[in-house]
């Protein structure tokens, strides 16, 4: 590869090109929920959870509802609703063979975000799915997450993208799922499959909340 003699592949080497952490930079991690943590997750409505398989191979799920979805149950733990979907489920399997999980937490308009690292397990308890009900309906299940540490990552990547300002986002992307699937079915001009599917979808995100 052109730029193979460039590759960084340890932890001196990176060191060299990023530098070292400020100093005290490590104050602002926590091995607990903080006040400042609390408000935050009582206010975010979107999170997305990292996880990753006995073999290490990695996936990040988004998670949202209404601001305060994610329940505080102690300094250390939080509970986080798994709603229904399309029964992949890569995140809740990987969490099975591997409970190590990263959380990072998003309120619109606010550009620091809240970072999350634990372990994490599941449950379907009744009486916790009930409490952690939303729309009519229980949660589906409850992951559990203890934390190890808990920190704010500061504004630069969302003063960088501009993520918040809406002068500078691009028109509305429509993604078609009917489209790709007729693709990967190799017919891809067979329209009537393409609408059967994307109306599904739309129905689906209208209902099945």
């Amino acid at each position: 590869m052109a730029d193979a003699p460039h590759r960084i592949d340890g932890i001196d080497r990176l060191r060299e090109v990023v530098g070292t952490p400020n100093e005290g930079i490590e104050l602002k991690v926590f091995d607990a929920l903080v006040p400042e943590a609390r408000d935050y997750l009582e206010r975010s409505p979107f999170l997305v959870l990292s996880t990753a398989d006995a073999a290490g191979n990695a996936d990040a799920s988004p998670k949202g509802d209404e601001p305060g979805f994610v329940v505080v149950e102690d300094d250390r733990t939080i509970l986080i609703p798994d709603r229904l979907g399309n029964k992949l489920a890569y995140g809740l399997t990987n969490i099975l063979e591997n409970p190590r999980v990263g959380c990072l937490f998003v309120i619109p308009g606010t550009t620091e975000t809240l970072r999350i690292n634990g372990t994490a397990e599941l449950t379907d308890d009744p009486a916790l799915c009930e409490r952690m009900a939303a729309r009519g309906r229980p949660a589906v299940l409850i992951i559990r997450v203890t934390v190890e540490q808990c920190f704010f990552h500061c504004s630069k990547a969302f003063l960088r993208s501009k993520l918040w300002a809406p002068d500078t986002w691009p028109e509305k992307q429509s993604i078609s799922f009917g489209r790709m699937i007729a693709a990967r079915l190799g017919v891809p001009g067979d329209e009537s499959l393409v609408k059967a599917v994307d109306d599904a979808v739309s129905d689906d995100a209208r209902t099945n909340l």
